[in-house]
């Protein structure tokens, strides 16, 4: 069966060498560009259709455009103002990570209220518990998951994916548009979330459990925030 599929990441298609790919230049996330245009969300869609017509592959052809702008997103900022997060050796880091999740949680409740979903809960923890958690482990890595049903390796995995959806729900609670980048940016340089996560990283590596080890390396901070 001919297939035929878009590329976010020019990269991972170039060793993957799939029969056919579109690679589009858009943020991840958003293979087709911008969200609520359909006219060209149509264009990407047939660009990566009319690979089929081919006569011999593989193919990687490079999509022509840009995703259109979606409005004025200069003066974007997270709905409260945070102090500058300590360093990662300092010991009031813990403290700051607490205070900033208790800012954030009145904007993420309001999230939750206009969107009606959220896709924090993984864990089977609320924020608060997340926040202990992780610092605990970081402390003391015989900390037991506190959540019966996963093992400590899973447990930080999703307490992760859901320390990460916390922030950035919250963030973009303010009405108005934001792009993905700068949501991103503004949490993995200005937050002592990120913080945690690095030094959540750094311990997991050094464990003598596989499965936590390969979750330090891969699943904690993305390869492209990794240098920080």
């Amino acid at each position: 069966m001919p297939t035929t599929q878009i590329s976010l990441i020019r990269e991972h298609s170039e060793k993957i060498v799939p029969p056919r790919a579109l690679w589009v230049p858009f943020e991840l996330g958003r293979p087709f560009g911008a969200p609520g245009d359909a006219g060209f969300q149509k264009r990407v869609l047939l660009g990566a259709l009319e690979l089929l017509e081919a006569e011999e592959g593989p193919i990687l052809a490079d999509f022509p455009d840009e995703a259109p702008g979606g409005g004025d997103i200069t003066g974007w900022a997270c709905p409260i103002n945070l102090p500058p997060p300590p360093g990662a050796g300092d010991g009031s880091l813990g403290a700051a990570f607490e205070d900033e999740m208790a800012r954030l949680l009145t904007w993420y409740d309001i999230a939750l209220k206009r969107r009606g979903r959220t896709t924090v809960g993984a864990s089977g923890l609320g924020p608060e518990e997340i926040a202990r958690f992780l610092l605990s482990y970081i402390d003391d890595q015989a900390t037991e998951s506190p959540n019966p049903d996963l093992a400590t390796g899973l447990a930080l995995k999703h307490a992760v994916e859901d320390l990460k959806a916390f922030y950035m729900e919250a963030a973009t609670a303010r009405p108005g548009p934001s792009s993905a980048r700068q949501v991103a940016d503004w949490f993995w340089r200005q937050t002592s979330g990120a913080k945690v996560l690095y030094a959540l990283k750094a311990v997991c590596i050094a464990s003598d459990d596989a499965a936590i080890q390969r979750l330090g390396h891969r699943a904690i901070v993305p390869a492209n925030e990794a240098y920080l």
